[in-house]
Parts: C-alpha cells; structure tokens; sequence
C-alpha cells in the first residue's frame, strides 16, 4: 500500500523544493524571498516558517527587486541553482511582471509564486483581484503567461504532482532556461490533501549537454574551412556551458579572433590575445574593425541583439556569412545563420576535431594595441584635478579599474555605465556581470546584493547613475540587515544623462531626460549619502578622481553596504569606440540639427545587412 502523508499544499511545495538537488549535492533552489499579504502569509508564509533553514526565506523590500536579486544569483551561478519569489496577489504579483521578463529575456531560472485570487470563488471580488468582464478565469496573474517559459495555476493541490516536476525541468533545461511562474490560488494553498511520500524523495537534476547534428556540423566545419576572416561573437552561452577554457583553446588552435558580448564578457580574458574586445554599438575599435571586415561570423551562444551587431550594419564585408551556434534552434537560425545547435563546449570541441588543425592567418595584432592605448588616455586620471572640473565617466571606470583585483566582479544594468563597460572594462574570467538583455533601471542594487550572495568569497563593485539608483534602492536596506557587503560607485549627473545625449545626437532638443531640462519649481538637490546612511550601509562623497580612487583604497567595513558617490558631467560621449544604433529619426522636422540627424541615420542604414 502507498504510504501518503497529511500536509497542505503550500507545506508540500516548500517540503518538494528543499530536496531538489544540484549534481554537486546542494539545493537547486537555495531559498525564497518573501513579502507577506493576504494573498500568501496564510498559505505560503506558514508553510515557510515550518520549514526553516531547510529552505531559508528572506525578507525583501520590493517584489520586482527582489526578484532581480534572485535573477543576479541564478546568472552568478551559471545557471546550476537558482531561488524563488513570492508575493501577495494584486500589485505585488505585477511588481514582478517586470523582473520575469528579464530573466525571460537573459534566459535566466527564476521561480515566482505569486498568490492568486480564491479558486472557489466565494469570496469575489476579493481585495485587489482583477475582474475580467468576459473571462472569469482571468487574474491578475495572467500578465505572466508572455514572460514565462512555463506558467501554470494551481487551482488543487494535487496539481503540484505535475507542476513543479514540469517546473523545474524547465529551470534546468539549458534550451528551455528561463523564469517559471506559479500563480497559487490562496485557498488551495491553505487545502490538505494525502501526498505520496514518495513524492518527497531527493531528486538530482542534471544539465544535459546537446551533441551537435552531424549534418549541421558538417556545414559549419565546411564554411569555416573556405573562410579568410572568421570571428567568433562570444556570447552568454560559453558561459553558461562552462566552456571559458574551450573557447581560448578553440581560437588558439585555429588563429580565430575573438569579439565579446555583454552577456559573453569575461569568458576570455582581457589580456588574451585574441581578445579583441566588444563588437558594435558598444564595442571597441578594433572589435569593430575585425568585424567589418570578417567573411565569416561565428556567433557561439549568443542571440545576436542589436548592440552587438551594430543593428546589423557592424558587418559590412559584402560576402559575410552567419554561422550559430546555441541550443536553441530560435537563436540558431536567427538572420538565415546556418545553425549548429549543440552545447557550446561540446560543439567547440567537435568543430575542432572536424577542422584537423585547420589556421587562419590571424588578426592584425596592432588593432588591440592602438585600441588599449585609446583606452588608456580617456580612462586616465586627470593631472592637476581642479576640483571643479568634473570628471567623465571614462575616468570613473579607469579608478575603478586601477583599484579592482583577480577577485574583483563588476556589475551595472543601465545608463551610460553599460556601454563604457562593455567598451572599456578589462574583464579577468568571471569579473563581469552585466544585465543588458533587458537594461533594466533599477537591477543594479539588488542584482549587486544577489551576486555577493552567490559568491562571497568575491569583492562585488556595482557602478549605478542617479536616475537608476532613484528608480529602485530600497534593497540597500536588506543587504545591511544581512550582512551582505558591496560596493556601489554612484555618478550623479543630474538626471538621465545617457538618453539626454541620444535625444541629442538624435537631433532633438534637451527635454524632460535631465532636471534642469524638466518641468519643476524647485530644482532637486538630493542628498544621496544621508539616504544611503539610513538604510544602513556606508557612505561618502567623494570630490574627483582623485577622491574616488582614495575611497576605494580605504579600509571598510565588511559587513555592510558602502556607496560612494561621485558628480559626474553628463555631456561628454566616451570618445573611443562604438558604432551606429538604429534609433528610428524623424523624417520630418522643423530644424537644421534634426534635418542632419536624419541624413547621418540614413547613410548608416544603408549599411545594414540581411544574411542570405
């Protein structure tokens, strides 16, 4: 006879989840970040408390930034554990829409469990339920379903026996990767039922890694063989395959260079030689140069957004060619790319068992030396600093860069920083951490405090404007009450800097981006180190260069957060690298800056290329 056992269903789903473990023997979900309302405290917050340290619970200041911090982990993790979230139905479920559709588009596992109206329905309309006038099985929770790679609703408890098997397949599948979303009706969390004990047995996930189809890898190691000019675009998914020393050894043996995207940074070190930085918007001199003139694109796990490719006029060589290589057959055959899809480790190592020792002539070495030079003279400390003069944003990054170690890890979301990053950070293997698939304002602060969770052993910097920092903050308060130390770099330009220059260079005129820009009576003069000192953490302004490069060299307190915040100027572009963007311009317009504007977009979109 089966042996079953009396628990309510949000007690079953808390008891399930401590034991799902990773191939290293630890929880796959390590814990839950909770806030508590009417919707899950009864249900899903008795049955976290029951379980302690089993499944530990934390207690968060936002549900979005939360769920960011979540997301920080899992992308800290490479993927092999994650964390769940969960909130009261109503607006703490939708303060999470916008978390999920991050991880949805970064490919990250996170599981939300937001509470959801009573499947009984004898208490409707309750507080905060949404009423839909023509479907009665609609919530609030529906907003879900596009930015889920899997959403269900448990309407009774036994749905759990399906659902969060099916759950967690997809959080560990590395095609299917990606947010998970649990609307949990409020009474059926709190309903018994007789489970199978079995149900409650330890299960190891494993991350399967696909071999590549043979006729797929012939093509590939066909094209490459009749390139002149290959390149590869590392992206997020050598990472994630643990293939960093695979792809150093791939380009090594067959004298490819290699170009990086946000989401591929820190695979190569900085100082390989085949690393030429970043392609596109974002990119440096010479990744660009190597790309406008590449014959064949080897993408290894990236989904090819805009930045990197310049909005597709970065590669300008008339007989380009597209190979992509990822597990998902969607990104693989993304632009006509002829698709290898395959586990990036398995498939570097196939393509160069196919190739036979197979060498390109290689890369113009002087291409990275007069692009570190560049770099060097706009990352440079000013010499004889006038304290009224404010600095660049360049040179908040070169401090930053002059004081960071091996174990250093830089992170940003947002803004300017992204794009200086991206153009300037040299990046030692796993000391980047950038959220631009989505380029959320407002992941900064709790992605900073979700990466120092996942690797303590790690000194975590996070650089953050003013306007992002405005936007979402309040996790600062969580990282002091836990003990979870970083650093943030505040620049504070005065507003939305980055956009203020596009809305420039787009032939507009400075409106509503920067204060002094903006409708007001009273010109804001925020006091960002009293804010930061009341939510716990340590904070100093600092006056220049000069001061910043003292302050990160200061001993600190361990424990706590410390923001240092730094006045920067908000018109200067980098001055090095980059490439076109494709920023819809006015056709139409009454000036002269927009007239020009709209010449310069359309002689780069001429540049733009199909793959055929």
């Amino acid at each position: 006879m089966m042996t079953t056992v009396r628990l309510t269903a949000a007690q079953t789903m808390m008891r399930w989840l401590s034991v799902q473990m990773t191939e290293e023997g630890e929880r796959f979900i390590e814990g839950v970040w909770a806030i508590f309302g009417h919707g899950n405290v009864a249900g899903i917050g008795e049955a976290l408390e029951k379980i302690g340290d089993a499944l530990p619970t934390w207690r968060g200041q936002n549900e979005q930034t939360m769920a960011h911090a979540a997301i920080a982990y899992a992308k800290t993790k490479r993927r092999r554990k994650a964390m769940a979230v969960t909130s009261s139905i109503g607006p703490g479920a939708t303060n999470m829409v916008t978390a999920a559709a991050l991880a949805h588009v970064n490919r990250l596992p996170v599981l939300l469990i937001p509470g959801d109206v009573f499947a009984n329905r004898r208490p409707d309309p309750v507080l905060q339920q949404i009423e839909d006038f023509d479907d009665g099985t609609v919530s609030a929770n529906d907003c879900f379903r596009p930015v889920s790679r899997y959403f269900d609703r448990i309407t009774r408890p036994e749905h759990l026996l399906t659902a969060l098997p099916r759950a967690l397949q997809v959080m560990t599948d590395p095609a299917q990767c990606g947010p998970v979303t649990l609307a949990f009706c409020q009474d059926v969390q709190a309903e018994a039922y007789d489970w199978p004990e079995a149900f409650f047995a330890p299960k190891v996930w494993h991350i399967r890694r696909p071999e590549p189809d043979r006729r797929e890898l012939a093509a590939v190691i066909e094209m490459i063989r009749a390139a002149q000019k290959p390149v590869i675009v590392s992206g997020g998914g050598v990472l994630y395959s643990g293939a960093d020393q695979d792809l150093a050894a791939f380009a090594e043996k067959h004298n490819i260079p290699v170009v990086e995207t946000q989401a591929g940074k820190g695979a190569l070190d900085w100082q390989h030689p085949l690393n030429f930085g970043s392609p596109g918007v974002t990119g440096s001199d010479c990744a660009n140069r190597i790309c406008a003139e590449a014959d064949l694109i080897i993408g290894a796990g990236t989904r090819f957004q805009d930045f990197t490719t310049g909005s597709w006029a970065a590669f300008r060589n008339p007989q380009r060619k597209l190979v992509s290589v990822n597990l998902t057959g969607y990104d693989a055959a993304k632009h006509s790319a002829v698709p290898l899809v395959a586990d990036a480790k398995i498939a570097l190592t196939a393509i160069t068992a196919g190739l036979e020792g197979h060498r390109f002539a290689g890369p113009d070495a002087s291409l990275r030396t007069a692009w570190f030079k560049a770099a060097d003279r706009v990352m440079a400390a000013p010499q004889g600093e006038n304290p009224n003069d404010l600095p660049t944003d360049a040179q908040v990054v070169g401090a930053v860069q002059r004081y960071a170690g091996a174990d250093t890890v830089v992170m940003c979301a947002a803004g300017t920083m992204p794009g200086a990053l991206q153009v300037l950070w040299r990046a030692a293997p796993g000391g980047y951490h950038m959220e631009y698939g989505y380029s959320c304002m407002g992941y900064e602060v709790a992605g900073a405090m979700g990466i120092a969770l996942a690797v303590p052993e790690k000194e975590v910097i996070c650089f953050v404007g003013d306007g992002s920092y405005m936007m979402a903050n309040s996790e600062l308060a969580t990282a002091a009450m836990m003990h979870v130390p970083f650093t943030i770099v505040l620049t504070d330009n005065r507003g939305y800097g980055c956009i203020n220059r596009l809305q420039i260079e787009c032939g507009g005129a400075p409106f509503n981006n920067m204060y002094v820009d903006s409708r007001h009576k009273t010109f804001p003069e925020i006091d960002f180190v009293a804010h930061a000192r009341a939510m716990g953490a340590e904070a100093v302004k600092v006056a220049g260069i000069a001061g910043l490069e003292a302050e990160l060299a200061r001993p600190r307190d361990r424990k706590v957060p410390r923001v240092i915040l730094i006045d920067t100027e908000a018109e200067s572009s980098l001055g090095v690298g980059g490439a076109w963007w494709d920023v819809a311009v006015p056709e139409v317009g009454t000036t002269e800056a927009l007239r020009a504007a709209r010449e310069r977009y359309d002689s780069h979109a001429a540049f733009q290329r199909t793959f055929d």
